[in-house]
């Protein structure tokens, strides 16, 4: 059974940083692009990073860019995300996404989600 374990998540205050991390267990996602989506509440699901299965491949929200650093240990079957200078808006459930279309943003396997709280 795939699952996919999220952590890191709490509360931060603004300008303040998280390192969100996701351990995938029941098959190895090394050749599989993973990522990172978050829902903020009374919103939509949305993307947030994606990283290709060798780490060459990496996009980001602009609402991100230049914030947050998704990175991936293939030989822990881990992904993370790195988020610095948080703001309220950052304020979301973060979910773990794998067999990742880089470009559709589909994903086939979901964890249950990690909560950041960024107080002002």
């Amino acid at each position: 059974q795939v699952q996919l374990v999220e952590s890191g998540g709490g509360l931060v205050q603004a300008g303040g940083s998280l390192r969100l991390s996701c351990a995938a267990s029941g098959r190895t996602f090394r050749r599989s692009a993973m990522g990172w989506f978050r829902q903020a509440p009374g919103k939509e699901r949305e993307f947030v990073a994606v990283i290709g299965w060798s780490g060459g491949s990496i996009y980001y929200a602009d609402s991100v860019k230049g914030r947050f650093t998704i990175s991936r240990d293939n030989a822990k079957n881990k992904v993370y995300l790195q988020m610095n200078s948080l703001t309220p808006a950052d304020t979301a459930v973060y979910y773990c996404a794998a067999d990742l279309s880089v470009v559709s943003r589909h994903a086939t396997y979901w964890g249950q989600g990690t909560h950041v709280t960024v107080s002002s």
